[in-house]
C-alpha cells in the first residue's frame, strides 16, 4: 500500500513538473500559425504590408522551408519603410534559437540600413519584439509591434 502511494505521488510530481516546464503557457495548446495571423490582423493594419512566400523567408533571414512547419511573414511595401512580420513554427522546437539567431542578423542589416538614411525607420528597429514560445518564433517591426507583441502573448491564454 505504502509503495503505491509512493509511486502515485511520484507519478504526480513528475507530470507537474513537465507541465511547469511547458512553453505553451500551461494550457496544453500551442496556437496555429493562421490563428496568429488573424490576431496580428486584428490588432494592427498590415495594409502596408505584403505577405511573403518561403524564398522570401529563405532571402530574408537564411531559413529554409524544411527547417519549418509553417510561417507567416510580411513585409513592407515600399523598401524605404523598416516594418516586418514574421510568424515561424519550426519543426523542432530546439531549432528556435538558430532562428532567432538568423533572425537577429536580420535586424542587425537593417539598422546598418536605415540608421543615418531614415531615423524613424531605424527607431522601429531598435524597438523590435523577438521572442519565441515552444516551436513558434515572433518578430516584429513596426509602430503597432506591442500591440501585435500582446496579441501572441494572448493567444497562448
Amino acid at each position: 500500500m505504502i509503495k503505491r502511494g509512493s509511486l502515485m505521488f511520484a507519478m504526480a510530481l513528475v507530470i507537474a513538473l513537465l507541465s511547469a516546464c511547458s512553453d505553451d503557457g500551461g494550457t496544453g495548446k500551442v496556437p496555429t500559425v493562421a490563428g496568429l495571423k488573424d490576431r496580428m490582423e486584428q490588432a494592427a493594419d498590415l495594409s502596408g504590408m505584403k505577405q511573403q512566400d518561403a524564398d522570401k523567408l529563405q532571402k530574408l533571414y537564411g531559413i529554409t522551408a524544411d527547417e519549418i512547419e509553417d510561417f507567416v511573414l510580411y513585409t513592407s511595401t515600399s523598401n524605404v519603410k523598416a516594418d516586418e512580420l514574421a510568424i515561424i513554427k519550426v519543426k523542432d522546437a530546439s531549432k528556435t534559437a538558430s532562428v532567432m539567431e538568423r533572425i537577429q542578423q536580420r535586424i542587425k542589416a537593417q539598422t546598418v540600413k536605415f540608421k543615418d538614411y531614415r531615423p524613424k525607420e531605424y527607431y522601429l528597429i531598435e524597438k523590435h519584439v523577438l521572442l519565441s514560445k515552444g516551436p513558434l518564433v515572433f518578430f516584429a517591426v513596426s509602430e503597432n509591434a506591442g500591440r501585435m507583441d500582446e496579441a501572441f502573448n494572448a493567444a497562448w491564454k
